[in-house]
């Protein structure tokens, strides 16, 4: 399993921990099956009734799709496969409240679970960037999901600038994209305890408000996700130019704002 699931039945709260630390927690196709079928499990276990998501380990939260995961393509500009579309709560039709508790690096596809989530506490560690235009590859998705939770300027900057910048935590609580600056090492547990005041609550009303909150973005989102395709088949460099410049990567030089 690439995934640790802990549930406690007297508060209603379950803790689904991405569980790949040695990769940074990035998601390969075994973890992406295994998070679309927590998320389809989870509609049917009445115990838990709001969710914590997070990371192991200190280095990342999570960052985004493991670079060694080999997804064939159809040759069209209309048809991709993405196999990070359904790895978060609500593309698999889940309305409990899911909370995501970040440490360390969130970039690329974390998105993909940050734009799905309710909202994000983090802690002084975290991070948050996007790859994509640096290795020459088009943002199309964590755009997208990025754009409902960010102020345009931000996000497109964020996107744009690529890896020579990332959001600190402070950065990120003053522009909306995190709710809570918990204290160092604290993230995990300040979203437990948001998630265990929101279970207390009557179930209907709660993932009645959740349905209601997605529902004022959904229409917008959707016809955003129509285009991605075609922009990713015709923006994306080669495979093999974009391996190039990903194994021609220097660390540390990048800017924290």
């Amino acid at each position: 399993m690439t995934l640790r699931i802990a549930a406690d039945k007297d508060t209603g709260v379950a803790v689904v921990t991405l569980d790949r630390p040695h990769k940074l927690n990035a998601v390969d196709l075994t973890m992406a099956a295994e998070l679309a079928a927590v998320w389809r499990e989870l509609r049917f276990d009445d115990t838990v009734r709001a969710v914590v998501l997070t990371g192991a380990g200190e280095r990342a939260f999570c960052t985004g799709l493991d670079r060694d995961a080999v997804v064939p393509q159809p040759n069209s500009a209309y048809m991709q496969d993405d196999p990070l579309l359904n790895i978060g709560p609500k593309a698999n039709d889940l309305w409990k409240p899911v909370i995501s508790a970040v440490s360390g690096m969130a970039c690329g596809g974390a998105f993909y679970l940050l734009g799905e989530s309710e909202f994000v506490v983090a802690d002084p560690t975290a991070v948050f960037f996007d790859p994509h235009t640096t290795y020459g590859m088009v943002s199309a998705y964590e755009s997208v999901l990025m754009a409902h939770r960010m102020p345009y300027g931000e996000v497109a900057r964020m996107m744009l600038m690529g890896t020579a910048e990332r959001i600190s935590a402070r950065r990120a609580y003053d522009i909306g994209l995190v709710s809570e600056l918990a204290p160092p090492g604290g993230a995990l547990e300040a979203a437990v305890r948001c998630a265990t005041v929101i279970a207390g609550y009557p179930t209907e009303g709660v993932q009645g408000t959740v349905r209601a909150l997605w529902a004022a973005k959904e229409a917008a989102r959707a016809q955003a996700y129509a285009q991605a395709p075609p922009l990713i088949a015709l923006g994306n460099l080669p495979g093999e130019r974009q391996a190039e410049l990903f194994a021609g990567r220097r660390s540390g030089e990048f800017r924290t704002r």
